[in-house]
């Protein structure tokens, strides 16, 4: 019987202490992982293979983290967890706009930063899922492939990030009904790291601008005051 493939995960960390040790605890909960110290050696590891997960780093010599963070989601890249010494919303916010799937701020658990990459890598699913009777539904001239996690519309796929598309998902399941920001985050598996933080916003706003809705006058997806959001479309179920 031929061995499972292990999911690639590539950490982006200068740090001579912590990423050795980041590396190591990885490889024990049985990643295939691999240390990379700056962009360029980032790059030069994605030529040889593709990676399933990347942690990255903000503070990194030459390009920083925010800049490469934004090169790949350009390029469709992995799935990213920022990992960082800054802890202010600021940073976490910025990162979050531009692509991030999740943060972390050092000092870590060890123990967090597996359950959260697994969570993404969850979120981001298998290649190539046999799709299901069910698995796909239409909304406002968009469908959605909960299975194979693709959107598309006339045809043209929608990109989205493992957690766009795991809170797009969490909307298209109970439409038009008000979800808060706490049950989002259950929904979508994404963990608040503190009572401030903003992540379900921004991951709405990051999937309002993707589906063309309007921030002013949203049309699919509406804040409802106090309370959260709700998904105002019509969703049907698809047969194959």
């Amino acid at each position: 019987m031929a061995k499972p493939t292990l999911a690639r995960v590539l950490v982006v960390e200068d740090d001579p202490e912590i990423g050795p040790l980041t590396r190591d605890m990885l490889a024990r909960e049985g990643f295939a992982a691999e240390l990379a110290r700056d962009g360029v050696e980032l790059d030069r590891a994605l030529a040889r293979q593709a990676a399933d997960l990347i942690v990255l780093d903000l503070m990194l010599p030459g390009e920083d983290g925010l800049s490469i963070c934004r090169r790949l989601r350009a390029g469709e890249g992995p799935p990213i967890l920022m990992l960082t010494a800054r802890g202010e919303d600021i940073d976490r916010i910025v990162g979050l706009e531009i692509g991030a799937d999740d943060y972390l701020a050092k000092p870590f658990n060890p123990r967090e930063l597996v359950a959260r990459i697994r969570a993404i890598l969850r979120r981001a699913g298998p290649a190539g899922p046999a799709v299901r009777p069910g698995a796909r539904h239409a909304f406002a001239g968009f469908v959605i492939d909960l299975d194979a996690h693709i959107v598309t519309r006339d045809g043209a796929e929608i990109v989205l990030t493992s957690g766009e598309f795991a809170l797009l998902r969490a909307f298209v399941r109970q439409p038009r009904r008000v979800l808060s920001r706490d049950r989002l985050m259950e929904e979508s598996q994404s963990r608040a790291t503190d009572a401030f933080d903003r992540t379900v916003d921004v991951q709405v706003s990051r999937l309002r601008a993707k589906l063309g809705d309007d921030p002013r006058r949203p049309g699919l997806i509406k804040t409802v005051r106090n309370a959260g959001y709700l998904f105002a479309a019509e969703v049907r179920r698809l047969c194959d």
